[in-house]
C-alpha cells in the first residue's frame, strides 16, 4: 500500500534543519535533567533504581495532601515525597496517593521506614472508634476468625468453613466493588449470605477508617545500584550488537550512523522525561530497549533501499540516491510508524498510571525514532560519503556485498 506516488522531497537538502531541531531538543532536555539532578541526585530514578519505600494509600474522599505532609514533617520525615495518582479509568484511584521515603541506610532499615509511614498515617487520621480494628485494613483470615468467634449466623459447631467463605466474600466486595474503602457497613448488604445480624456484628466490632493501604514496595539501596548498572550495560550491549550487525550487513559507517541515531533517540527521550517529570524505572528501560530496536529497524529499511538503488543508479550522486530511497519508503514509514504511534498513544491516554511512564517513552520514542532515521542517520552517511569519496562523486557501491559481486564479475 502506498499513500504517496512520485514524491520528490530533497530530504538531504533539509538536513541542517533536522540537526538544528535535534540540537535544540537535546540542549533543552539535558538542561532540564541537569537542573533536576542538581536539586536531587536521585530525582530521575524510580524506586527500582534509587532504593527506598513506596506506600500506596487510598482515601475515602479527596486525599488530604497537606495533612499528610504535615504529619510526615512532624515525624521527622521531611525528605519524603507525596504524589497523587490520576487514572481516568478507575474512579477510586482519584483519591490515591503514593508516599515515598528515600533510603540511604542499610537494607535492614527499609522495614523501619515503611512502618514510620504507616505510623504517621494512623496517628494523623486514626480510626473513628478507639480500640476497634479498621475493617478497611482487615485481612480475610482475621475477619474469618472474628466471625467464627462471634457466630452472627448462629451456626454453632456446624459452621465449618462457612465463615471463611463469608469473610472472602466481604473482603472481595470491599476491594473489588468499593475500591478498598467502605464508608458504611450498609454497603455490604448486597453480598450473598450477609444478614442484618452480620452487619450488626461488623458495626459493633470494627470501625471504618478514612484510608486503606493498597500496596507497599521496598527496594534496598544495594539492589537499586545493581539494577542501575544492569540497565546501563543492557542498553550498551544492545547498541554494540546492532552496530556489529549493520556493519556486517552494509558497511561500518552505516552501523555507526544507525547507532548514533539511536543514541540520539534515547537522549532526547530522557530529556522529555525530565521536562514532564517522569521517573526512570525498569519498565521505562524496557521501553527504551524496545525503541532501540524499533528505530534501528526503520533505519535499516532506508539503508536497504539505498543499497538496492546503488545498483540501479550507479552514475547518480549519492545524495540523490539517498533522497530517492527515503521517498520510496515514505509510504511504508507513515503506515507502520503512524499505526504504532496511534497504538501507544491510546495506551498512554487510557492505560492507567501504572503504564503511564512506559507508554510516554513509547510515544516520544516512536516519533523521534522515525524522524532520526531520515533526519540523522541518513545525513551522517551522506556527509561521510561526501568527504570520503570526494564532493559530488558518483557512488559505485554502498556495501561490501556489491563490491564483492563487482570483483567477481571483473574476474
Amino acid at each position: 500500500m502506498e499513500f504517496f506516488h512520485g514524491v520528490n522531497v530533497d530530504w538531504m537538502g533539509k538536513a541542517k534543519y533536522f540537526v538544528a531541531l535535534s540540537l535544540l531538543l537535546l540542549i533543552v532536555g539535558w538542561i532540564s535533567i541537569l537542573h533536576r539532578v542538581s536539586k536531587n541526585p536521585g530525582a530521575m530514578y524510580g524506586i527500582d533504581f534509587r532504593g527506598g519505600t513506596l506506600v500506596y494509600v487510598r482515601f475515602a474522599g479527596k486525599a488530604p495532601v497537606d495533612q499528610i505532609r504535615k504529619g510526615l514533617q512532624d515525624a521527622g520525615l521531611s525528605n519524603s515525597t507525596i504524589q497523587g495518582i490520576s487514572d481516568t479509568q478507575n474512579v477510586g484511584s482519584q483519591n490515591d496517593v503514593v508516599i515515598g521515603l528515600e533510603q540511604s541506610q542499610s537494607d535492614e532499615s527499609l522495614d523501619v521506614g515503611k512502618q514510620k509511614i504507616l505510623d504517621v498515617l494512623h496517628n494523623t487520621f486514626g480510626t473513628n472508634a478507639a480500640g476497634k480494628p479498621d475493617f478497611n485494613s482487615v485481612t480475610q483470615s482475621a475477619l474469618a476468625s472474628d466471625l467464627t468467634q462471634k457466630d452472627p449466623l448462629s451456626l454453632g459447631t456446624s459452621a465449618g468453613d462457612r465463615y471463611a467463605q463469608l469473610a472472602t466474600q466481604l473482603t472481595d466486595a470491599r476491594d473489588k466493588d468499593h475500591d478498598g474503602i467502605l464508608t458504611s457497613f450498609d454497603e455490604l448488604k448486597s453480598v450473598t449470605g450477609v444478614t442484618p445480624a452480620v452487619i450488626t456484628t461488623l458495626a459493633n466490632n470494627y470501625s471504618l477508617g478514612t484510608f486503606a493501604i493498597r500496596d507497599a514496595e521496598i527496594v534496598g539501596p544495594k539492589v537499586g545500584a545493581q539494577l542501575r548498572r544492569q540497565a546501563f550495560w543492557a542498553t550498551i550491549y544492545a547498541l554494540c550488537g546492532m552496530l556489529v550487525y549493520i556493519a556486517f550487513r552494509f558497511e561500518w559507517v552505516y552501523g555507526a550512523a544507525a547507532v548514533i541515531a539511536v543514541f540520539h533517540d534515547v537522549l532526547i527521550t530522557l530529556g522529555f522525561f525530565s521536562l514532564f517529570h517522569y521517573e526512570i524505572s525498569l519498565t521505562v528501560i524496557a521501553a527504551l530497549l524496545t525503541l532501540v530496536g524499533y528505530s534501528m529497524n526503520d533505519t535499516i529499511v532506508i539503508f536497504d533501499r539505498v543499497r538496492e538503488n546503488l545498483r540501479l543508479m550507479r552514475r547518480e550522486p549519492f545524495k540523490d540516491i539517498v533522497n530517492k530511497s527515503i521517498n520510496q519508503t515514505l509510504s511504508r514509514t507513515i503506515l507502520t510508524s503512524g499505526l504504532t504511534f496511534l497504538t501507544v498513544l491510546v495506551l498512554y491516554l487510557m492505560g492507567g498510571e501504572v503504564l503511564r511512564a512506559f507508554s510516554f517513552a513509547m510515544v516520544v520514542g516512536v516519533v523521534v525514532g522515525t524522524y532520526s532515521s531520515f533526519g540523522i542517520a541518513a545525513p551522517i552517511v551522506v556527509l561521510w560519503n561526501k568527504y570520503h569519496d570526494g564532493k559530488g562523486s558518483t557512488v559505485r557501491a554502498g556495501s561490501a556485498a556489491p563490491k564483492r559481486a563487482a570483483a567477481v564479475a571483473r574476474s
